[in-house]
């Protein structure tokens, strides 16, 4: 089971990402998560830095998607403002909208990765389909309350597992 919790990779943020590696490791698509993974939490606007991320991530042919479990306006709003492809209510770690990402960006599990900051819901729903998962430090501690105490938990067994394995 703490396999299925175990990121691929772990960068501070999306921008520390390596689109060019991604791309030679044959990757094609990129299922990303919205809140304190893309912008703060709930912040209605891409900053300057986002738009010219996504920007290098079409420069290098690779499709886009965010997979949200926040609602539907919210997700809707910011994905068309960005001009991404989206999923809201998402459910993670359901394995439903991850799967009809890829059949938005016409990937397979092969050839996606999955980028998030929560292990619960990113990580392990990733993991469930077998996509590269990629961990990023929140953006911001400002987040919902139930996210807040599923972090709290997170930690805990991230650092239990931590320990058993040094």
């Amino acid at each position: 089971m703490l396999n299925l919790l175990q990121p691929r990779l772990s960068v501070a943020s999306i921008f520390d990402l390596d689109i060019g590696v991604l791309r030679t490791r044959g990757y094609r698509g990129l299922i990303m998560d919205l809140d304190n993974t893309l912008v703060a939490w709930n912040h209605p606007d891409a900053p300057q830095e986002l738009l010219d991320w996504l920007a290098t991530v079409r420069r290098y042919g690779i499709e886009m998607c965010i997979v949200s479990n926040n609602l539907g306006q919210r997700v809707e709003d910011f994905a068309t403002k960005i001009g991404v492809s989206f999923i809201a209510k998402a459910a993670k770690p359901r394995r439903r909208a991850f799967r009809l990402a890829m059949r938005k960006m016409g990937t397979h599990h092969g050839n996606t990765a999955v980028v998030g900051d929560q292990v619960f819901t990113d990580i392990l729903g990733g993991n469930r389909l077998k996509l590269f998962t990629i961990l990023v430090r929140p953006m911001t501690t400002e987040e919902f309350w139930t996210t807040r105490l599923v972090r709290m938990v997170e930690h805990r067994m991230v650092r239990r597992h931590l320990s058993h394995h040094s």
